[in-house]
């Protein structure tokens, strides 16, 4: 099963956005991704109908953060993305009268409901500036930039 990644890939372009001190177009930040500049428009179109990137329009125009990175939690960045599944599992509903199957839906529903609790309850927690903090010391003290 195929794995969604658009969250991981948001964030990815989040801090490059961030470190480059200047606006970016989508062709160069499909660049850092291996993405389509299409696919980078369709995730900040919704990023920035959330205040989190603001855009340019021309031909000096390019995309930036609308706001520092510590006020920008990960929780916000998954809402603006749509909320997508925070698993590839799920019940089976095949045989609603089935006692077995209803047994088991019920012992996931409360699994996963606890997990994506704990999963949503760290996003909101986290910020960007904390996936910063955890890279930038290292490319500091090694004398290269991850751009």
């Amino acid at each position: 099963m195929k794995s969604n990644n658009s969250f991981s890939v948001t964030l990815h372009l989040l801090l490059h956005l961030e470190k480059a001190g200047t606006l970016l177009t989508s062709e160069q930040m499909s660049a850092f991704t291996d993405s389509n500049p299409a696919f980078i428009r369709k995730i900040l179109a919704g990023l920035r109908e959330n205040n989190i990137v603001c855009s340019i329009k021309g031909h000096h125009g390019g995309w930036k953060l609308c706001r520092p990175i510590n006020s920008i939690t990960l929780y916000e960045i998954y809402a603006a993305l749509g909320s997508p599944s925070l698993f590839a599992i799920g019940n089976r509903n095949d045989n609603p009268a089935c006692l077995i199957e209803k047994g088991v839906n019920r012992a996931m529903d409360g699994t996963l409901l606890a997990a994506e609790t704990l999963i949503l309850d760290r996003f909101k927690a986290l910020t960007l500036q904390d996936i910063s903090d955890e890279f930038i010391g290292y490319f500091d003290r090694e004398g290269k930039a991850p751009w």
